[in-house]
């Protein structure tokens, strides 16, 4: 197993600066990650570095909250496709899923859905660490109804990242409809072995260099 073709190399700290942005774009091509994961104001600069690179560009949607308006996210997506993203990270509205608003999820991922008009993945968070089981599951289905390509544990700055429990409850509900991401607090390849035995695909992790080298994590992302 390839581990870094697995990883998005993130930094999503809102203090995260350019000389953060160059740097994670230079590992991600050094290591061989998957793609480098950033808010949207970096995207257009990382599509130019990474032009004559194999390593995507993946950006956040609706980032971290997921409150805004479904307009906003589809807005957010099609802003973020035309700076050349090739993947996006969508935050579910987490709040009108605790209420039970399982028909304002469903239009808010697939508003994100259309939006890529398949140009990129759509990856739908859903916060792990907010939901009971049973909103995890409903999530995950509502995600694959919406016609999503991965569902992805957590944002990283909630109050607790991904679990192999979770992940594997979330591959258990989507099947081979969707893949699963697990993101937040993962910082080993221990941690990313046990992901991956649980169901997941991809990792999205700012210790990218310490899960491939064992070497120490300096934290520009989460």
């Amino acid at each position: 197993m390839n581990v870094a073709k697995l990883i998005d190399h993130t930094a999503l700290k809102a203090n995260t600066t350019k000389e953060d942005i160059l740097k994670l774009i230079e590992e991600a091509k050094e290591y061989g990650f998957f793609s480098v994961c950033i808010n949207p104001y970096w995207v257009s600069l990382a599509a130019k570095e990474l032009a004559e690179s194999d390593v995507k560009v993946c950006t956040v949607i609706g980032f971290p909250l997921g409150a805004n308006s479904s307009t906003v996210k589809a807005a957010e997506t099609k802003q973020a496709i035309e700076d050349g993203a090739n993947e996006v990270d969508m935050v579910i509205n987490v709040g009108a899923l605790k209420s039970g608003d399982e028909q304002t999820v469903l239009e808010d991922i697939k508003a994100v859905v259309d939006a890529a008009a398949g140009k990129t993945l759509v990856k739908v968070i859903i916060e792990t660490a907010l939901l009971t089981d049973e909103e995890k599951v409903k999530a995950c289905q509502l995600a694959v109804e919406a016609g999503a390509d991965f569902v992805k544990t957590s944002t990283g700055f909630s109050t607790a990242g991904a679990k192999p429990e979770d992940v594997k409850l979330m591959k258990e509900t989507v099947g081979d409809k969707a893949e699963v991401k697990a993101s937040g607090g993962i910082h080993s390849k221990a941690d990313v072995d046990a992901m991956v035995e649980a169901g997941a695909t991809r990792i999205g992790a700012s210790a990218g260099i310490a899960i491939v080298t064992g070497a120490e994590k300096e934290i520009i992302g989460y």
